[in-house]
């Protein structure tokens, strides 16, 4: 299946990056939204250096009315990726306030702030054949599946984000709107480079963006991988509390912002 117009947020680097370099071929227009300017030019370069035609935006999600002019006024789009996303931890003293709500305006209202202006623009396009008007997919994670005390706000975030669209899902499909939550693990990126505790099933940004390209084009709900890794998160989740706490005492807390 090939999207012949795509908007991804969070496009300047890790994951969104991988994304874009896989989906840029001759005939693809990708819109490529990130704070970056400079690293979103170079991302946008590398893109047409493929044949795409890329057009590259410095926004930043929490802007809601940026976020809506800059989607509505791109024209038709196949494909949407939320991906912008930020993460940080407890740094063993707890989360301030500002970082929780710097993290949840982010990754929430990110997501809301890309997600349904792009259901407003495909439930008025043509549908296909199929009776598909448009596909969008979020970024969520693994930490979804886990209220780990090492990083609250975050895994609270990714878990409402993946509910939001789990549960979305039906009713927008009715409408022509496939919508697709994607779970990864640990993934090499500069938001996974500080980390000092162990990142079980790591994997490269290209091969993420692999596994969340084949579930998009399945028309997958959740896709959430290594497998392994998300069994792990649901099991871990049915300890008891304080359980999870003592775990996570037991190794380096994830820095703060």
């Amino acid at each position: 299946m090939t999207f012949a117009h795509v908007l991804i947020t969070g496009a300047s680097s890790g994951i969104g990056q991988a994304l874009s370099l896989a989906l840029a071929a001759p005939g693809v227009t990708l819109h490529l939204g990130g704070r970056d300017a400079a690293r979103l030019d170079a991302v946008a370069a590398a893109c047409r250096a493929k044949g795409a035609t890329a057009l590259p935006h410095a926004v930043t999600v929490t802007d809601a009315a940026e976020m809506r002019a800059w989607i509505e006024r791109a024209g038709p789009l196949d494909l949407v990726i939320a991906n912008a996303g930020i993460s940080a931890g407890t740094a063993m003293s707890g989360e301030s306030e500002a970082q929780t709500r710097a993290i949840f305006a982010t990754n929430l209202d990110g997501v809301l702030n890309t997600v349904l202006p792009a259901m407003s623009v495909m439930a008025a396009q043509t549908a296909d054949t199929a009776g598909i008007r448009g596909h969008i997919a979020v970024v969520a994670s693994v930490a979804a599946f886990i209220p780990g005390p090492g990083a609250p706000a975050y895994c609270a975030s990714k878990a409402a984000v993946d509910s939001w669209v789990v549960g979305s899902a039906p009713s927008a499909r009715r409408r022509g709107i496939v919508m697709t939550s994607l779970c990864p693990g640990f993934v090499t990126s500069p938001m996974t480079d500080t980390n000092t505790f162990p990142m079980p099933g790591i994997m490269s940004a290209e091969r993420a963006a692999t596994l969340m390209l084949r579930a998009i084009r399945r028309k997958a709900t959740r896709s959430a991988f290594p497998v392994w890794i998300a069994a792990a998160a649901r099991l871990s989740a049915l300890l008891p509390p304080a359980w999870r706490a003592a775990i996570a005492d037991r190794f380096p807390a994830k820095g703060a912002l």
